[in-house]
């Protein structure tokens, strides 16, 4: 124990993620379908995955957890083979892509988009150990991937062709290429108000591709998968992995010498942008643990339909807890989230429209995990504008698909990214931070 707890950051980091593959490639073989684990598998590397795909109802429960934890492997991977140091940064793309690939990203549909940054990194004449964080966060628009290698421009699925191949080698050579400029213009437009950041360039390539190929193209946007999908959920299954994962970290956080004062002091103190870095491995470990539970309460507090989106959410809102968010900066945003449903659904009765957003619906629950992201706002301005932030994002979370046709899965990072464009200026001119309001104190 004392040589864990002796590792440096990257190394911790790297070993947790070794520790969160084994555990969902554990887990997998502990389904009640185990004995289709295979053919589920396969079915999910070969079907396409528009958002949002429940991998529960499309291959099953334990080939969604080997899908998870082999994406999970994969990625840890990359950094092994390039020798690339993991941060918080690696941190939040790690485990969101591991949420994600619960419902849009598989094994097969995330080559393309590295080979991208590859390509990107041998003619800049870049290291590539610098660029693995980049072709982690290059995955999140795995689905228009899998997309042009399964069904474009047809309205089903034909399977694996030529012109598939092409299509999709075509388009993610050019979203991984584009990628890593993109990742690093994105802090100027939300001014680091948003922890999703590459959702700016991915959302923003999403939305010229989906234009390009489909629009201008006069090719049909394919539908969602039916609402019918989602039915297939297992909230035993979910609560028992959290809970035993999560609980379990918190455990293993205090074998390390975490302790429960020097936690409540950072839920409690000034936003960190990296708790590992600033609080060290066990503290991390320990806002992994209690972090994931309180996500894991709220769902079953709202009622949540616990399917593979539900759960892969609980991961992809779990990235940013080593990049500053814990239960004392995201509460305001459950609460904006829970006051923005109550009260626009008691609007829409009053004008008589068909509300359909309530706290529970399947896009409020994703818009939610995501909305994580502007914990910064909350952190930094105070609770109250962490609530105002909430609600302008439950607003907006169910429209931004209209602009990259359902391919982005950074859906509601980039509308945090636009809740952030019209929200800081304001809040910079008529509000104080913290900080601030401490100096005039004194």
């Amino acid at each position: 124990m004392n040589k864990i707890k002796n590792l440096s950051e990257s190394d911790f980091l790297k070993l947790f993620f070794g520790f969160l593959a084994l555990c969902f490639c554990a887990a997998a073989f502990c389904m009640p379908d185990v004995k289709d684990i295979f053919t589920g598998f396969l079915k999910i590397q070969t079907s396409v995955c528009k958002v949002s795909t429940n991998y529960f109802a499309l291959g099953g429960y334990a080939a969604t957890f080997l899908n998870m934890g082999l994406v999970c492997a994969l990625y840890l991977g990359l950094m092994v083979l390039f020798k690339a140091n993991a941060n918080n940064v690696t941190t939040l793309g790690v485990v969101l892509t591991v949420g994600f690939s619960a419902w849009g990203i598989n094994v097969l549909n995330v080559w393309p988009t590295i080979l991208g940054v590859v390509v990107y990194g041998l003619v800049k004449k870049e290291k590539l150990s610098g660029l693995v964080n980049a072709m982690i966060y290059s995955t999140g628009i795995a689905p228009i991937i899998s997309e042009m290698l399964l069904r474009y421009p047809n309205a089903e699925a034909v399977g694996f062709n030529p012109l598939g191949l092409f299509l999709a080698l075509l388009v993610g050579l050019f979203i991984g290429f584009c990628l890593p400029a993109g990742l690093a213009h994105a802090p100027k437009v939300h001014k680091g108000f948003d922890l999703y950041s590459a959702a700016v360039p991915i959302g923003m390539m999403a939305f010229i591709l989906q234009g390009t190929l489909y629009k201008t193209m006069g090719v049909a946007l394919p539908a969602a998968p039916g609402a019918d999908t989602l039915a297939v959920a297992s909230s035993l299954i979910v609560n028992i992995f959290c809970c035993v994962f999560f609980g379990g970290c918190v455990l293993l956080s205090l074998a390390l010498g975490g302790k429960l004062q020097d936690y409540w002091k950072l839920i409690t103190g000034d936003f960190t942008p990296s708790i590992s870095a600033a609080h060290g491995n066990a503290m991390l470990l320990m806002n992994v643990g209690f972090y994931g539970l309180f996500i894991l309460a709220y769902y079953n507090l709202i009622g949540a339909q616990f399917n593979a989106v539900t759960f892969g959410c609980i991961f992809c809102m779990l990235a940013c807890c080593n990049s500053g968010s814990h239960p004392g900066n995201v509460w305001p945003i459950m609460l904006g989230y829970v006051l923005g449903s109550f009260g626009f659904g008691w609007f829409s009765q009053l004008l008589g429209g068909s509300f359909s957003l309530g706290i529970n619906a399947q896009a409020i629950v994703i818009g939610l995990c995501f909305a994580n992201g502007l914990s910064p706002i909350a952190g930094r301005y105070g609770w109250h504008w962490g609530v105002v932030s909430a609600v302008l994002h439950y607003l907006l979370v169910s429209s931004v698909p209209n602009l990259h046709g359902g391919f982005c899965l950074y859906n509601g990072g980039l509308t945090a990214a636009l809740i952030c464009v019209f929200l800081v200026p304001v809040m910079e001119k008529f509000a104080l931070t913290k900080e601030e309001k401490k100096a005039a104190i004194q």
